[in-house]
């Protein structure tokens, strides 16, 4: 967004796409209409066609708005001060667990909810989507080399393969936490980080 633009129009643009992430988080992409979206926003629809030339363009964005705060977070819980990289990925993982669930997630599970869902429906979509997941391995790869070189993890493989591993592994428990409506599949998932990270109970 030019940086020119009026306040006032970057807030309308904002409050878009803050309640497409709260609606499609909780009912998908193809069941949320246009219409459910403006409503909650307030927003008439030519406003709409202002800021998204369709409700494509309007996901794509509201994918990269999502991942570019989800890595925010990532980034500042793998930088906590007076913790050890083994303890930073815990809390990341508990994180995880928390804002995941089945329960509201206000908006915060949304690549969980769309992964599979917009990687058939369109193309820019879903490479919003692999940019997005790729910067969480990213981030896992780094954090993993870093608690190896200062001996507070112990790994079995290349950093970048067990990082696609732990996060194929949470990205799993997540959709089975949603199937089963229990916490169980996040349980044993930190069960098996556990080990792969050779971490104390």
């Amino acid at each position: 967004m030019n940086a020119a633009m009026p306040a006032q129009t970057k807030d309308v643009r904002e409050h878009l796409l803050e309640m497409g992430q709260q609606t499609m988080a909780a009912k998908g992409f193809s069941a949320v209409g246009l219409k459910e979206i403006l409503d909650a926003a307030g927003v008439p629809k030519g406003s709409f066609y202002h800021y998204f030339a369709s409700k494509d363009a309007y996901g794509q964005a509201l994918l990269e708005r999502y991942f570019a705060a989800y890595l925010a977070e990532i980034d500042a819980t793998l930088r906590l001060p007076g913790l050890t990289i083994a303890q930073r990925l815990k809390r990341y993982f508990q994180n995880w667990q928390d804002t995941q669930s089945f329960a509201d997630c206000q908006g915060k599970c949304l690549a969980v909810k769309l992964g599979a869902e917009v990687a058939d429906l369109s193309e820019p979509m879903r490479l919003a989507m692999q940019r997005g997941t790729s910067g969480i391995v990213d981030r896992l790869t780094a954090a993993l080399e870093a608690g190896v070189g200062e001996g507070s993890l112990s790994i079995q493989g290349q950093p970048r393969q067990v990082a696609q591993s732990l996060y194929q592994l949470w990205l799993g428990a997540s959709v089975l936490v949603k199937v089963s409506r229990d916490v169980q599949p996040f349980q044993a998932a930190m069960a098996t980080t556990r080990q792969l990270l050779q971490l104390p109970q």
